[in-house]
């Protein structure tokens, strides 16, 4: 064989060797790539099945962290209630009823009258509907309430209560979530001729405006144009985050497809209503179309005009660069677009969208003003629900809970701390820096109706009714008196105590040796004098002849949850209470031995308004009637002629009683005080404790004379027990004494246990009884 030969045989077997190898070469490249092929839609299958899994479960979970709703008490109108024309146009102003119209959410005045559009609501007993009436008043009273719509009297009347607060949740979100069937047909067809006129006949995306997004976007070399579906506009909100990138859409286009694939059109669209941000409050961002009403408008949706649900529509495209107060042309121009299609779609007359164009925008002038400002009254209520509910749950499960809270009340009680703070300030020597706490309760039902923190009111911080524990010096002087009028046969109201010099041994190895106010002794005094001047001496001794231990398990029984140890200074109120606490005791003083735990909350409800709680009054008697009758008796003699008489001389007809409290060094002020329906307890301080230079007569008395003098209240009107009897005795010496004596009071006693002995007696003028 030639070499020729050889070579070409060669080459021939190397090229059909690299040919074989080519095709194996290729069949692995193709075998490979189906595979990796294979692999990848697996995997997006996988992830299809991921997204399917996303969706079904928080659509058909709980789709939304709903936080508690927190109301006010229901103003309750009946024929004879003590109430003017007046104080129900505060109560309507409170709750957001516009003038001049018969819309819900409405009133007309017409001089001793007032028509009424209600707006209706779920309470916990059942609903109150929707009604036109008209109520009328005479002589500070409720004449009538006539129904328009049945032409008959109506016996009783709720007006819907006021919500005072909202329990977020910890992302801030809000939202007040709405049903499909309650949203006006004009909001519905608006939003959908505007986001998505196509929305009940595609599928989720629109292909064509996907294409026209994606040229624009490959174009500008990022994600500039959306083109995206109401569905999706919801799944970037409801499941997505805000990045504008190709991979986001595609993941949106899948989810918006899953999504029609599995719910119905009006499901989306309910769904949309409640999710769509529309504002942000500080850190509360505002969702939904039910909220976003209240927030700009301070009305429920249902009760929007034209241009003003125009504007809501406007907002979804983009609450922030449409703001209402900080862009109100960009706001106003979007809502003219949106008014111009409402008109295109036959929505609207010519009449109708001119009108609307030419409105103004109508939002509330203060978008960051907080529209719940009760922080410490809110603070009581989570404190109270925290036996029986979790945090999370307040936060999360949209309950509505139903308090005590009393608006108009509430108000009262803010003006008379804060006007005599401002007060004491002008006299300078640190008075600027004075603050205060009161709490308002309801004698009948043992409910706090209103709760002032500090001087200002709105600041959500240090809570001093809840948490200021203060020593509450002189009272608890009528828990030394109560327990010595408890032993019958050693103690009545006329016996004589010792005040004078007193000495002990307290603490080993250090005296003890209180001192008067006025730095006096008064040598053997009548004991009610020791109460109604406040004699710390005269108390100190009583109290030590009865055991501080008697006094402590009398305070535990009047509500102290506290074991004090029984240290004799503690009967000159070295003890240290919260305001609330205080109240807590003086509310068996004023439910006549009676105890009660003090309570905000009435009804805790579902967010669909089925009941889980409800708090009733809990009564026990842990005292004495008689004996609780006489230290009332006592304490409305405080108040006639002894250290809060500035309250009996403008207010005498209350017939109130009470006592007031400083600490020593002059560093707390207190008042508790009673009528026949509220209790109220003022405390005035400084924070750091250092001494406030003002006694109780001086810092607290004038606040709860203040408030008394503002609210309606009954007269202090105790029944007597039926083995007591009134005695007149010589203010001096105790000792029995005529009706018309100078000098003369009338005290309560056990039947027989009154002075016999008589005193001098010298006759009063006619003058001094005329004003006896």
């Amino acid at each position: 064989m030639t070499l020729k030969k050889t070579k070409r045989k060669a080459k021939t077997r190397q090229k059909k060797k690299k040919g074989r190898q080519r095709k194996k070469n290729h069949t692995t490249w193709w075998a490979l790539s189906g595979a990796a092929a294979g692999l990848l839609f697996f995997i997006s299958l996988l992830y299809v099945v991921y997204l399917d899994s996303v969706i079904r479960t928080k659509f058909e979970g709980k789709r939304w962290s709903l936080p508690a709703r927190v109301y006010a008490r229901p103003l309750e109108l009946y024929k004879g209630l003590e109430l003017n024309k007046k104080e129900l146009l505060r109560e309507l102003k409170f709750l957001n009823y516009r003038s001049g119209s018969e819309l819900p959410g409405s009133y007309i005045e017409r001089g001793n009258a007032v028509t009424v559009s209600t707006r209706g609501f779920q309470f916990w007993d059942g609903v109150e509907v929707p009604r036109r009436l008209m109520i009328t008043f005479q002589n500070d009273k409720v004449y009538e309430i006539l129904d328009f719509g049945t032409a008959q009297e109506v016996l009783l009347l709720r007006l819907e209560p006021a919500q005072i607060a909202s329990i977020y949740p910890a992302h801030k979100e809000d939202r007040d979530l709405i049903r499909l069937e309650e949203a006006p047909d004009l909001l519905l067809k608006a939003l959908v001729a505007v986001e998505d006129h196509e929305f009940y006949s595609h599928r989720g995306i629109k292909p064509t405006s996907i294409l026209r997004a994606l040229v624009a976007n490959i174009r500008a070399g990022a994600a500039v144009q959306g083109g995206s579906t109401l569905t999706q506009q919801l799944v970037k909100n409801f499941f997505l985050s805000n990045e504008r990138t190709l991979r986001r859409k595609a993941v949106e286009a899948i989810m918006a497809l899953l999504l029609e694939w599995h719910y119905e059109k009006d499901e989306i669209l309910e769904a949309y209503l409640n999710e769509v941000f529309l504002g942000q409050q500080g850190e509360r961002a505002i969702h939904g179309f039910g909220l976003a009403s209240h927030f700009y408008f301070d009305r429920p949706l249902a009760e929007l005009n034209v241009e003003q649900l125009a504007l809501l529509v406007g907002l979804a495209k983009g609450a922030s660069y449409y703001h209402p107060t900080r862009r109100p042309e960009r706001a106003t121009q979007r809502r003219n677009l949106v008014i111009g299609v409402m008109l295109r779609e036959g929505l609207l007359s010519d009449e109708q969208a001119q009108q609307a164009r030419l409105a103004p925008l109508g939002v509330r002038k203060e978008l960051d003003f907080r529209p719940f400002s009760y922080p410490a009254f809110i603070d009581l209520v989570k404190r109270q629900l925290s036996a029986e509910y979790r945090e999370e749950d307040l936060r999360t499960e949209g309950l509505r809970i139903f308090t005590s809270f009393n608006p108009q009340l509430q108000e009262a009680a803010e003006q008379a701390l804060t006007q005599q703070l401002q007060r004491l300030a002008k006299y300078g020597g640190g008075r600027a820096t004075l603050e205060g706490a009161l709490v308002l309760t309801s004698t009948d039902s043992a409910e706090v109706l209103a709760l002032v923190g500090g001087r200002d009111p709105r600041f959500a911080g240090y809570n001093r009714a809840l948490d200021a524990k203060r020593p509450i010096g002189s009272l608890v002087k009528p828990v030394v008196y109560m327990t010595a009028l408890q032993h019958m046969a050693l103690f009545n109201a006329a016996t004589l105590i010792e005040d004078k010099a007193l000495s002990i041994e307290y603490p080993p190895g250090q005296q003890w040796q209180p001192q008067n106010y006025d730095k006096k002794f008064h040598g053997s005094i009548p004991l009610f004098q020791g109460l109604v001047n406040s004699y710390n001496v005269a108390t100190a001794r009583l109290g030590l002849l009865l055991g501080v231990e008697s006094i402590v398990d009398n305070l535990q029984k009047m509500g102290l949850q506290q074991s004090p140890p029984p240290y004799p200074s503690l009967l000159l109120g070295a003890l240290e209470l919260s305001p609330l606490e205080v109240a807590q005791l003086y509310q068996t003083l004023a439910g006549g031995g009676f105890s009660a735990p003090l309570r905000s909350v009435r009804e805790v409800l579902t967010a669909e308004g089925h009941r889980l709680n409800r708090y009733g009054l809990k009564v026990k008697q842990e005292l004495d009637s008689a004996p609780i009758y006489m230290t009332n008796r006592l304490l409305q003699m405080v108040v006639k002629r002894g250290t809060a008489k500035t309250i009996g001389a403008k207010l005498s007809h209350l017939q109130a009683a009470g006592k007031t409290g400083t600490s020593d060094e002059l560093r707390d002020s207190w008042f508790a005080g009673f009528t026949g329906a509220h209790l109220a307890v003022v405390w005035v301080g400084r924070d750091d404790n250092r001494p406030a230079g003002i006694s109780g007569s001086m810092g607290a008395v004038p606040v709860w004379r203040e408030l008394f003098g503002q609210i309606r209240t009954r007269p202090l009107q105790i029944p007597v027990p039926k083995n007591i009897e009134h005695a007149w005795v010589d203010w001096d010496s105790g000792l029995r004494s005529g009706s018309k004596c100078d000098n003369a009071v009338q005290m309560p006693f056990i039947i027989g246990t009154a002075p016999v002995q008589k005193a001098e007696c010298q006759q009063r003028s006619w003058l001094q009884q005329i004003f006896e």
